[in-house]
């Protein structure tokens, strides 16, 4: 293996294994040391391929935030049905919330602290989408609400339950297992839920 495939290797563990401690272990606070330990390389390295912890984390904080950018994207550019796209985006947010339990958790924390530079939807396509939703209530399809209502719905069936997981887990006396289990069955509940047909 060249050096330069090793040297890519190396970085793409580090990253990988920071994603694994902030997204799927809701260690926010890891410090470059735990990131080392868990990763099993020597804690210099990460200041020789990212320079800080700071530069690893807000690189690894970007690659979140193109997850979510190509979340909405599905149903901002999409040509399929309204109830589809919705369908579609939903099955993609469950897929992440399965990957990534703490991925919104993690960017709402960074936003709180500043760090959050663009938004994932720009004001023609939310007026887009709210136009669309208007839509699908005139024709019986969704509860007569104010649009945002239906986002908020949608996003707070999808989100609270990974967002709140160790206290559902606690509280409930559920498994890791049987927790992505019930997530993984969300998609339909989901959409029955938001829509009427």
């Amino acid at each position: 293996m060249s050096n330069q495939a090793k040297k890519d290797q190396t970085q793409e563990l580090i990253k990988e294994t920071t994603k694994n401690l902030f997204f799927v272990k809701g260690k926010f606070d890891a410090t470059t040391q735990e990131i080392a330990d868990e990763a099993g390389v020597n804690r210099t390295l990460i200041n020789y391929y990212f320079r800080s912890r700071d530069n690893l984390v807000q690189i690894v904080f970007e690659e979140a935030q193109k997850v979510e950018r190509e979340k909405s994207e599905v149903i901002m550019n999409s040509d399929l049905p309204f109830k589809q796209k919705i369908a579609q985006f939903i099955e993609e947010s469950l897929t992440t919330s399965l990957q990534y339990p703490y991925l919104e958790t993690y960017i709402v924390s960074q936003i709180n602290k500043g760090n959050c530079q663009k938004r994932d939807i720009e004001d023609d396509e939310l007026q887009k989408l709210y136009k669309d939703i208007e839509k699908e209530m005139e024709l019986g399809n969704i509860e007569t609400m104010k649009p945002v209502h239906f986002v908020l719905n949608m996003i707070a069936l999808l989100v609270f339950p990974s967002a709140i997981r160790p206290l559902f887990m606690e509280n409930l006396n559920i498994t890791d297992e049987e927790f992505d289990k019930l997530i993984a069955e969300r998609k339909d509940i989901i959409l029955n839920m938001l829509f009427k047909k």
